[in-house]
């Protein structure tokens, strides 16, 4: 009806009716780290450092402690962050499927670039917030694993940097319009590890506090954990310059911000992992007039809860074929078991499942064959990541830290989340959880079933009904 009406009577007639139904369509803005665990911010409890603009945030903010990341891996969990549908069910589960921008993908597989293709009634979240009047704008990363249709965004590009980056903003609305904006941090990203190791660091090696007991502390480890929190550092800098332009144009108020990352952490054993550090992530919502400021939530959350979340708000009326729940209404149940996916990263191939609930956490492995330490090429780039394979020839590991590397993995892993949080006790073999597991596993393959886990196709054909 709005595009009906903007091409009828014209712009000025269109925004008039924008700006008097303001009140019920608020700003939203996204704050979106890439690669990054909840362990390393304060507001989480890691205090290796001050991070004042987010701190600050924090304080106006909702914090949620059980946010989850459908995917340890960007394209494939931001598909699903677009879309509010499992990568699973979408087919946009193996990571580098769509390789927006580029006509080749993993030759060495036999796997063409393809977008999956599904129901046209799936459309990014977005689409319907412009509908409904909004400007929309995503700066410098889309990345969804499949190709969007050009009506998702006002202003988007896939990577852009300098002036290109900066226009890409809300200023660009019409008056009284009501916008939704994403600004995306790639400060953060793994690859910086290895682009920022002769910059500036804001800490030391020496001064980097918490080493988790699956790294063994090595100077290499240090190293690379000292630059990721100086990536967070120049982040927050970032950070601070939006929020003070959103206070100076008077928006702070009464936005909504969100601040969450697109998975896991940039080290082994973080990204790409299906353990808690690789797919749970930090959220935090700053409601208008910092209502519900310095509570927390500890539901269980996933990514295709974003989408609903946005709408809702919106109050858009949800479409049927979402997965996800809306995070801030008051009416929504909170999800007793949460389930997230790995499938084939880059030039690896392989298939596991999770299941978890507050207390305990299944993993399923298709494939016993592959260590969960996969021989994913661009990852050899982390330091880290070479330091961990050699020690891990030369038998320096221990128990703990080996392993990530061994090989067979268990069909089958279970983890008590409360008493081993860093999932290091495989409990798969102790008799006395045969019920729990038993249970896990019954609510692992309804939902298989429930949401077409297209995981059990091989790719040759997901890619035979997709579109190059």
């Amino acid at each position: 009806m709005i595009k009906i009406l903007y091409k009828s009577f014209g712009i000025a007639f269109i925004f008039c009716l924008l700006s008097c139904n303001s009140q019920d369509k608020p700003n939203i803005i996204w704050l979106v780290s890439e690669d990054q665990s909840p362990e390393f911010f304060p507001m989480y409890g890691d205090e290796t450092v001050h991070l004042p603009h987010l701190e600050a945030l924090s304080e106006d903010s909702i914090i949620y402690d059980n946010m989850h990341a459908t995917t340890p891996v960007c394209a494939p969990a931001r598909s699903a962050i677009i879309t509010g549908m499992y990568p699973t069910t979408l087919g946009t589960h193996n990571m580098r499927a769509y390789n927006e921008g580029r006509d080749t993908n993993q030759p060495e597989l036999g796997i063409p670039n393809y977008s999956p293709k599904f129901s046209t009634d799936i459309k990014p979240f977005t689409t319907y917030l412009r509908d409904a009047g909004y400007y929309c704008t995503n700066s410098n990363k889309q990345d969804y694993n499949f190709k969007i249709s050009e009506d998702a965004w006002d202003q988007t590009c896939r990577y852009c940097s300098g002036e290109q980056k900066a226009n890409i903003h809300w200023r660009n609305r019409a008056e009284g319009q009501p916008f939704f904006a994403v600004f995306n941090f790639q400060i953060t990203h793994e690859s910086q590890i290895w682009k920022q190791q002769n910059n500036k660091r804001y800490i030391t090696a020496d001064e980097v506090k918490n080493i988790p007991p699956y790294f063994p502390d090595d100077a290499v480890v240090r190293e690379d954990m000292a630059t990721n929190y100086s990536n967070l550092v120049r982040m927050d800098n970032e950070i601070g310059k939006l929020i003070a332009e959103l206070k100076a144009q008077g928006l702070y108020e009464n936005s909504y911000i969100f601040f969450y990352s697109d998975h896991g952490g940039p080290f082994p054993r973080h990204k790409r992992a299906i353990y808690d550090s690789g797919i749970k992530v930090p959220l935090m919502i700053k409601l208008p007039k910092s209502e519900k400021a310095g509570t927390r939530n500890d539901d269980l959350w996933s990514f295709v809860d974003l989408a609903p979340t946005v709408l809702d708000l919106a109050k858009i009326t949800l479409p049927s074929y979402l997965q996800g729940k809306s995070i801030l209404n008051t009416k929504t149940k909170a999800r007793e078991y949460l389930v997230a996916a790995a499938d084939r990263f880059d030039g690896q191939v392989d298939r596991i499942r999770a299941i978890k609930n507050k207390r305990f956490k299944l993993i399923k492995n298709y494939n016993v064959s592959l260590p969960h330490a996969l021989d994913v090429n661009y990852r050899k780039q982390v330091p880290m990541m070479r330091r961990l394979m050699e020690l891990n020839e030369k038998e320096l590991l221990n128990a703990n830290q080996k392993r990530w590397f061994q090989t067979p993995k268990s069909p089958i892993e279970f983890y008590d989340l409360v008493a081993d949080p860093f999932e290091l006790n495989n409990l798969a073999s102790d008799s006395s959880y045969t019920a729990e597991i038993r249970a896990f596993e019954r609510q692992l393959d309804a939902w298989i079933k429930t949401t077409n886990d297209l995981g059990e196709l091989p790719e040759s054909e997901i890619i035979k009904y997709s579109t190059q």
